[in-house]
């Protein structure tokens, strides 16, 4: 079950007036917390994103955990993102620190709640692309793309886990 959050658009004053793309996504998932949680923060999950090609651990990155870098590949993009906090089974945080198109990241957090013997998991993102990059013109395509992928992502998970 979807509880869709996402905001359309250019949508968070970052302060100075300038404005970021939030993706907000909910999924209440029905599977314990720590399974979810698990297959959420494995990489190689990201693959089931349509347009993902793999993802995989950094190969000079810790384990799991806050530090880890993960390295993900995907049609006409690459990410390097590092785990900036990470809380099993309860919320992990990330942030792009590296990028082909450029993103300008504040950061990722997957927070996820036990509900009796389901979990919901609350998805958010905030980022913008340089003028450079495409600025606008590239967040209006990327934000579509990101949640389609996101969802699919969520959608893998709950297909995966549930009973």
């Amino acid at each position: 079950m979807y509880e869709d959050k996402q905001v359309r658009g250019q949508c968070h004053d970052r302060g100075a007036g300038e404005l970021m793309v939030e993706i907000h996504l909910e999924k209440t998932i029905d599977a314990p917390v720590e399974q979810v949680f698990d297959w959420l923060a494995d990489p190689a999950n990201l693959a089931a994103a349509p347009l993902a090609l793999r993802g995989r651990w950094a190969k000079d990155s810790s384990a799991p955990g806050a530090g880890a870098v993960r390295v993900v590949t995907a049609v006409g993009t690459w990410l390097r993102e590092e785990i900036t906090a990470y809380d099993r089974p309860r919320r992990y945080t990330y942030l792009i620190v590296r990028s082909f198109p450029p993103f300008n990241h504040e950061g990722g957090t997957l927070t996820f709640t036990a509900s009796g013997d389901s979990t919901h998991v609350d998805w958010l993102s905030h980022y913008t692309h340089p003028v450079l990059a495409g600025g606008k013109l590239l967040e209006a395509v990327s934000y579509r793309l990101l949640c389609s992928n996101f969802r699919a992502i969520l959608d893998a998970c709950a297909k995966a886990l549930e009973r």
